[in-house]
């Protein structure tokens, strides 16, 4: 099997001191497949003292039951993938991509082997028109605008993230590079097609009622601007409530500067307009840590030397509905063993605050731990 290095994809610092490889399975008159993958193990430890709307105290009680938040071994991201493309013209190519997720730590933990398709899309992609693609994808305001901050393996990352309005049932777009700007467009489907009409209707198996929204389009888009050493995206995102929203829009402006090949400093900001709606009023009564307008202000940034990096960032998110603002902060290190391995350590501090205005519940005064991992990762 013919094995040839690929470029490195570069993801902030972080994916500087792993570079990506890949096998080339075949290769010939235009057609190509590559594999390419990863296994991360690691160990955990630390984080938020309450699950998911459950207050654990500070001895890791829930309802009368111990909770170990001691550290535990975990796995760190594992996946496989394959990259396909096809040369339609000479300026025009048809590609693929499929990958799946599977846990690495454990017999147990992996179950029957992969637990997730993480990407599956295809796609064309011309030189002179732009790209466009359709399927299950990371969202495009994470590729072009919020990609500067996503440089932590884990709980780093405060601005949106590759789940945003996307993942599946989706299409995009993006121009070529114009003179250092590129624009883009998502639409992401949320389809109610097969549900049942009647929302009073008792359901059968696999069946689900319909909602007074009926089938949703969430848009995403903006426009980024790379020269040199600059780097700015500019995007916004209809932050609908079937995707996890709360049905207003949310903006992003965030930039890096390289100001050398071994400093570059980043600064963003993030925000989403406060939802008055009875609907996102009864969500948030019934799930108290989720969030609904913030603004969010970040700041980071990464240093390299030899097979060393290091990043550290900062974030203030000053919530609305009168909850308590955050200050959030990450710190990672992460050494270079070969081309094809990593050692890392991760600290953050998320402030969580969520939910503490729920006066007199069990919810008050919210309060987390220190987050760390720890752990190794071959990239093939």
């Amino acid at each position: 099997m013919k094995k040839t290095l690929l470029a490195t994809a570069i993801i902030g610092a972080l994916s500087a001191t792993a570079a990506a490889q890949a096998a080339t399975v075949y290769d010939q008159d235009g057609t190509k497949l590559d594999i390419y993958g990863r296994i991360g193990l690691g160990i955990e430890g630390g984080g938020s003292q309450y699950s998911d709307n459950t207050y654990i105290d500070s001895n890791g009680d829930l309802q009368g039951q111990r909770i170990n938040r001691s550290g535990d071994f975990v796995n760190v991201g594992s996946r496989l993938g394959l990259r396909m493309s096809q040369a339609i013209t000479s300026d025009m190519t048809a590609f693929g991509r499929l990958e799946w997720r599977f846990k690495a730590n454990s017999q147990d933990a992996a179950g029957n082997g992969f637990d997730q398709l993480r990407q599956s899309y295809l796609g064309v992609q011309s030189q002179q028109y732009g790209t466009f693609q359709a399927g299950n994808f990371d969202s495009f305001y994470l590729q072009f605008v919020s990609s500067p901050f996503d440089v932590y393996i884990n709980n780093g990352l405060h601005f949106a993230g590759n789940g945003k309005q996307s993942r599946g049932d989706s299409i995009g777009y993006y121009t070529p590079d114009l003179e250092g700007f590129t624009a883009f467009l998502q639409l992401k489907n949320y389809s109610e097609r097969g549900y049942v009409e009647d929302p009073n209707a008792p359901l059968s198996s696999g069946q689900h009622r319909t909602t007074e929204q009926g089938n949703v389009i969430a848009p995403q888009g903006g426009v980024r601007y790379e020269n040199g050493p600059v780097t700015v995206g500019l995007g916004f995102v209809e932050d609908v409530q079937r995707g996890g929203g709360n049905g207003e829009m949310m903006y992003g402006l965030i930039g890096q500067y390289q100001f050398t090949d071994q400093f570059s400093a980043r600064l963003g900001y993030e925000g989403r307009g406060n939802s008055n709606s009875a609907s996102y009023a009864n969500y948030m009564e019934n799930n108290p840590t989720k969030d609904n307008g913030y603004n969010t202000v970040g700041l980071g940034a990464t240093y390299t030397t030899g097979p060393w990096a290091f990043t550290g960032d900062f974030y203030n998110i000053n919530r609305d509905d009168g909850k308590d603002n955050s200050k959030a902060w990450s710190l990672g290190g992460y050494y270079k063993v070969s081309s094809a391995m990593d050692v890392f350590v991760e600290v953050n501090d998320n402030d969580a605050k969520a939910g503490n205005d729920r006066v007199g519940q069990q919810f008050d005064n919210l309060t987390d731990d220190a987050y760390w991992l720890t752990g190794v990762r071959y990239f093939f």
